[in-house]
This record gives structure tokens, C-alpha cells and sequence, in this order.
């Protein structure tokens, strides 16, 4: 029996090649993921117990991988798609996020692997969010968006045929799962031109930006990728050193002595 390549591989070998696109298209964020190694090893350098515990935990050894990265797409046809080609990596829809009330016109969930071993494995997840064209209160924009969404193709062919390929076969050898990462990854990649005028593009975007972000473009492009870091103080400290612009606050709460879920920061 021909052996398949496991979808632990597939999704870090897609986490891999995407960090190398966006750095090709975000050279800043080539920058950051030193600026973040950097402060890494010198956080473990000065705290041998913190060492000892992410060794002994498995966590060390994926300090530096990428754990989550974001798109935005237009239609509920494009999101099914997404999720097929994300179950091929292993990774499935967890949670409900309703951002309307923040004032996004969005609702999204996040893709990620939740088995422990492909956790440790490789955590990679995508928080993937969905247009509501109902938030669009011109009732003819919103009509004309629908009808640009209706006709573009976020995926290659051969992406489509590849994940039918899977669906019918239960896997991938090792060409596929080659030819399968680089042509998913089309789909994330950032484009020039938008597919509409310019008339339409700043009809949409005063309507929301993220409104004209989504509808314009060819693709879902990745809007971000996020290393993790052991001192995001540090990290935020030292951007201006690295010829970074940082953001002008550290979103969450304040530092402490205890473990938290979330803070966060970017570069402008």
C-alpha cells in the first residue's frame, strides 16, 4: 500500500511555505521574526527554570513556529471550500466569533488542529473570517459586491482537482502533497490590482475598509502572521532598534506574574 503523507507534514510544510511568502511580501515581518528570536533566546538565557520548563514540555523545540495567522474571505461557497482544503492539514473549525458588535462587518471561526500529539506537532491555526453582505445598508452596493464575489475564483483549478483527489483517495503521495502546498497557497497571496474600478473600490471602503479589502481583491490574502514571544515588553521595546514602527500600545491587559491568553502588538 502506498503511503500518504500525514496531514501533521502537510500543515507544516503549508505554515513554512506561507511564512516565506508573506516575508517576500512583508519584508518587515522577515525582520520581526528575527527581532522576536533574538529576544527569545535572551529571555532563556537569563531564565534557566523557564528553559527547563518549555523543554520539558516539548514546547522549546516549536518556540519559533508560527501559531496563527488570519484571512478574510466573501461568501459562504469560499468558505466551505476552505474548509475542505483545511482538513486535508489536519486542521478544523473551533469556536463562533461574532464581530458585528465591534463594528466589523464579519463572523468567523478558527481552523486549527485539536488532536494533543498534532498540537505538539505543529500548532499552526488560521482565524478565518466570513463578510455578513448584509451589514451593507446601501441596498445597491451591497448587490453589486455579491455579484463581484459571485464570479471570482480564490482557488486554482488544480487546487480544486487536488481536493477532490484527496476526498476520493483518502490522501496524498508525496508529489501531490508538493504540487497540493504550493497551489493552496495561491490562494493567500497577495495581489496588486484589484478586480474592480476605482469608482467601486472607494464606494466600498467608505462603507468599511475591510468591506473593500475582502470584495476587491483576487484572493484571500494573508493580513497577518504572528510568531510567539517570551517578552512581548521587550519585543515592543526594541522594534525602533530594528527599523520597526511598532503599534503605539500592547493590546490586553498589563504584564503579570501569571500566564495569560492573549497580548498582542504589531508593527504599522
Amino acid at each position: 500500500m502506498e503511503k500518504f503523507v500525514s496531514a501533521d507534514i502537510l500543515r507544516e510544510r503549508f505554515s513554512q511555505a506561507m511564512s516565506t511568502m508573506y516575508q517576500q511580501e512583508v519584508p518587515q515581518y522577515g525582520t520581526l521574526l528575527q527581532l522576536v528570536a533574538d529576544v527569545n533566546q535572551q529571555v532563556l538565557a537569563q531564565d534557566n527554570a523557564l528553559a527547563e520548563r518549555l523543554t520539558a514540555t516539548d514546547e522549546l523545540a516549536r518556540l519559533s513556529v508560527e501559531r496563527h495567522g488570519a484571512i478574510r474571505v466573501g461568501s459562504a461557497q469560499e468558505l466551505s471550500t476552505l474548509r475542505q482544503l483545511f482538513a486535508i492539514m489536519g486542521m478544523y473549525p473551533v469556536g463562533y466569533y461574532d464581530l458585528a458588535p465591534a463594528g466589523v462587518p464579519v463572523h468567523s471561526t478558527a481552523f486549527r488542529p485539536h488532536e494533543g500529539d498534532a498540537l505538539r506537532r505543529n500548532p499552526f491555526r488560521l482565524f478565518t473570517s466570513l463578510l455578513r453582505l448584509e451589514l451593507i445598508e446601501d441596498r445597491a452596493l451591497r448587490e453589486q459586491a455579491a455579484a463581484i464575489l459571485a464570479k471570482r475564483r480564490i482557488f486554482t483549478p488544480r487546487c480544486l482537482a487536488l481536493i477532490e483527489e484527496h476526498q476520493r483517495t483518502g490522501g496524498f503521495d508525496e508529489q501531490s502533497a508538493e504540487e497540493f502546498v504550493r497551489e493552496a497557497l495561491e490562494t493567500f497571496r497577495w495581489h496588486r490590482q484589484t478586480i474592480v474600478d476605482r469608482a467601486t473600490w472607494e464606494a466600498l471602503h467608505q462603507q468599511h475598509r475591510l468591506i473593500a479589502d475582502v470584495v476587491c481583491f483576487p484572493g484571500c490574502h494573508i493580513n497577518h502572521l504572528t510568531p510567539r514571544t517570551l517578552d512581548i515588553d521587550r519585543a515592543q521595546a526594541l522594534m525602533p532598534e530594528y527599523g520597526i514602527t511598532p503599534k503605539a500600545i500592547i493590546e490586553g491587559p498589563p504584564r503579570r506574574q501569571v500566564p495569560l491568553l492573549l497580548r498582542q502588538t504589531s508593527f504599522k
